[in-house]
């Protein structure tokens, strides 16, 4: 991995659970606040190649800056993001195929 992209998502996970500890808290549907860590979470590793973990890397990264930004024990968003994430890897892995189209 570049130390570029690195440095990317951290300051891109900085900025997502700021806005969702600060911001967003405001602006509850029925008592709801969107989880933005959460979601690109699941999404990065969605569409991310089974063999690669940047997205396990990003839930690493999402959970520590959520649990710094709460007032839950350190480690709690980190666990569950990691567990969905690999999860998702593991599913992505053993159970699911992509078909390769080739060119003629």
């Amino acid at each position: 991995m570049p130390i570029k992209r690195i440095v990317v998502l951290i300051i891109l996970f900085y900025f997502l659970a700021l806005l969702q500890t600060s911001f967003l808290v405001h602006f509850s549907i029925l008592g709801l606040i969107p989880n933005l860590i959460f979601i690109l979470v699941i999404f990065w590793n969605l569409f991310e190649k089974p063999e690669h973990f940047l997205g396990v890397f990003n839930a690493l990264i999402g959970g520590f800056f959520l649990d710094v930004f709460s007032n839950r024990i350190i480690g709690f968003n980190i666990l569950i993001l990691l567990a969905i994430a690999l999860f998702i890897k593991l599913v992505f892995k053993k159970h699911v195929r992509i078909p390769v189209i080739e060119k003629t």
